[in-house]
């Protein structure tokens, strides 16, 4: 049992709805002649719950993945968490420095240079002056960003924005960090050194969130997997089996889904395979 000194997040019966109000086009006259009806389907309308009832835990130094198809309730979650969105009801409570990469270039001002905006991003993290100082050339490098960090931000690429986000997030070492999909801008080497910084992060005890559709990834990280489905947990546990139930969902759903998982399923045993029978020939190498 964790007591309430090893929470670094405490989610408690949080719920997100928005208001879906009648979208068709008024014409003048119709709201002269029907300022009742005009005022009722533009300002009222039925509620849209992304999220319900959502209660959740994270550990200390945990690195929780979260999964579920598009409009599961993903992104909503972790602006929640982050403090960008406020819950319609509930309360969620972060013991410890937040930082969040959740829209690309999210917090940049285009007409500030790199630089400018590292530091200012690191302020606003609420680290002291000196700290951003000496952590902004460091910070440049990760980006790899040297040639480009005294111009301004709207010159940048995506995959530049990207890796300046990421590197000031990664840090300005946050206690606890809030990853979105953005990883999936980026390209195969700059991922890798994401995923590098990741292990070093765990290492360190910082507390990591997820959002993936990449399986693999959140296998490889994950202490633990949570499930969402219609703004529900649905699953919640030890990676492989939440990965699973996820990809029976989904194949459930699509008979190509289900070729696909049965593909991967079949390489998978076979990689494990591989793996198994390359650890016998090793023991079988090694002096006894």
């Amino acid at each position: 049992m964790h007591s309430e000194r090893d929470l670094a997040l405490k989610v408690e019966n949080v719920s997100k709805s928005f208001l879906v109000t009648q979208l068709r086009p008024w014409r003048a006259s119709e709201a002269l002649f029907h300022p009742i009806s005009f005022f009722r389907e533009s300002f009222f309308g039925d509620p849209f719950f992304a999220l319900r009832d959502i209660n959740l835990t994270v550990q200390r130094g945990e690195f929780l993945g979260l999964i579920g198809a598009n409009g599961s309730g993903k992104s909503t979650l972790l602006r929640i968490i982050a403090g960008l969105s406020v819950p319609t009801t509930g309360t969620v409570a972060a013991h410890g420095r937040v930082a969040s990469i959740l829209d690309l270039g999210a917090g940049f001002h285009p007409r500030a240079t790199g630089r400018e905006n590292a530091y200012i991003n690191g302020l606003l993290m609420g680290l002291p002056k000196d700290e951003i100082r000496r952590k902004i050339p460091e910070i440049i490098r990760f980006a790899e960003l040297e040639a480009f960090a005294d111009r301004p931000m709207r010159t940048y690429s995506w995959g530049m924005t990207l890796r300046l986000s990421f590197a000031v997030a990664a840090h300005v070492r946050p206690e606890i960090l809030i990853v979105d999909e953005v990883l999936a801008v980026g390209d195969a080497d700059f991922r890798e050194k994401c995923f590098d910084h990741f292990e070093s992060l765990k290492k360190d005890g910082v507390t990591i969130v997820l959002v993936s559709h990449d399986m693999s990834s959140i296998e490889r990280f994950s202490n633990r997997v949570v499930l969402l489905e219609q703004g529900r947990i649905i699953g919640d546990g030890e990676p492989q089996p939440v990965i699973n139930q996820y990809l029976e969902m989904l194949a459930a759903r699509s008979p190509a889904a289900k070729r696909a998982l049965r593909r991967a399923i079949t390489a998978w045993r076979r990689a494990k395979e591989a793996e198994l029978e390359d650890a016998a020939a090793l023991a079988e190498k090694e002096p006894v």
